[in-house]
């Protein structure tokens, strides 16, 4: 993988990363304190969870799947 992404770029998705994480990990917390069977809150912190995993990664590596596909993004 080749670094294909600026610094502000990389704060960003880091950034919006770890707001997503902690987004994930507050609703799954909530659904297991409340004992709630919602199906589509599990999936929904687990979609959180590893969307922002993914996010945190980019913002590390300097990588960003998008542009590799060869999309212009402007961050």
């Amino acid at each position: 993988m080749q670094c294909n992404i600026d610094s502000k770029g990389k704060i960003i998705r880091l950034a919006s990363g770890l707001i997503q994480v902690i987004l994930g990990l507050v609703l799954l917390i909530l659904v297991l304190v409340a004992f709630t069977n919602q199906v589509w809150m599990w999936i929904l912190g687990g979609v959180l969870l590893g969307i922002g995993a993914f996010q945190i990664f980019e913002g590390w590596a300097g990588w960003c799947i998008v542009r590799a596909m060869g999309f212009k993004t402007r961050i």
